[in-house]
């Protein structure tokens, strides 16, 4: 398959870095374009938190969908599965940049399958990222140490990076993420708007 026009963007980042909430901000940000979409993740967890907006579905139904060739991009991390939709190449095929919150493990595989690129990498001091986890209430302090402990991402350079770090208000790290997703979008090869 020939590359696709649009621009793939991955926001990579550890939990609690503020990808979800920057996610969100850009897409009210952009409501008036069809160049930029932020399609919803498949999760392996129960909707109702909400701060991450995203699909339920069952392992077992994940691994039916997935085997039926239902994600564009899948992986599996602290026990849950993620996907992607496959529907994402539709938009890749009419120019439009997708933005999308995936593991950092899976920028390697992202880059062969998709060459057209971009990686936006979130990060923030240690201490907002455990106050942040703490307040999702979703781990114990335990689990948040061992994700802090983490090794940080390093990063082919073959991919467009930047880095958004984000320790301030959201308006001002909003800016900044809105900023740098333009960037990647080449309005030439967009959608019409």
């Amino acid at each position: 398959m020939p590359p696709l026009p649009g621009k793939l963007v991955l926001v990579v980042g550890p939990s609690g870095a503020g990808k979800d909430s920057l996610l969100r901000h850009a897409a009210e940000s952009l409501a008036g374009t069809r160049h930029v979409v932020f399609p919803r993740r498949v999760i392996t967890r129960p909707n109702g938190d909400a701060t991450e907006a995203h699909d339920s579905m069952t392992a077992e139904d994940f691994r039916k969908a997935e085997a039926r060739g239902h994600f564009a991009l899948s992986w599996e991390a602290h026990g849950l599965h993620y996907g992607i939709p496959v529907t994402i190449l539709n938009d890749l095929a009419a120019g439009r940049a997708v933005a999308v919150n995936v593991s950092r493990a899976v920028i390697a595989e992202a880059g062969i399958r998709f060459p057209n690129l971009a990686v936006l990498h979130v990060t923030a001091p240690v201490s907002v990222i455990a106050a942040r986890l703490a307040g999702r209430g979703r781990e114990s302090p335990e689990d948040i140490a061992r994700r802090i402990e983490r090794e940080p991402p390093h990063f082919e350079a073959r991919f467009d990076t930047v880095t958004i770090v984000n320790d301030t208000t959201l308006e001002r790290a909003g800016l900044a993420f809105t900023t740098a997703l333009l960037r990647f979008v080449e309005v030439s090869h967009a959608a019409p708007v």
